[in-house]
């Protein structure tokens, strides 16, 4: 099948995590059989962590600002999302 964007590329397909996914070399556009935009949606709710509320977090210790480690070049690794990884090609 033709890319609907490119018109003259043909699309891959890849197979994550029991999803079939069209997706463009070219253009890296992506495009879902019916169906699968819904379960991603699902799997992606099933594997969301609660979200966070600041007062769960100790506060900073004194003389520290939490972006102090941006300032030094390091900064946090975020684990990917479901739909990162799934769309990580």
């Amino acid at each position: 099948m033709l890319c609907p964007s490119c018109k003259d590329v043909n699309l891959s397909m890849t197979d994550r995590q029991g999803i079939e996914i069209d997706y463009c070399p070219s253009c890296r556009g992506i495009w879902l059989d019916r169906g699968e935009l819904d379960r991603l949606i699902e799997r992606a709710e099933r594997t969301a962590p609660a979200p966070a509320h600041k007062s769960d977090y100790p506060p900073p210790p004194r003389g520290h600002h939490r972006d102090d480690h941006a300032h030094h070049g390091h900064r946090p690794r975020h684990r990917k999302s479901l739909l990162g990884e799934l769309f990580d090609f």
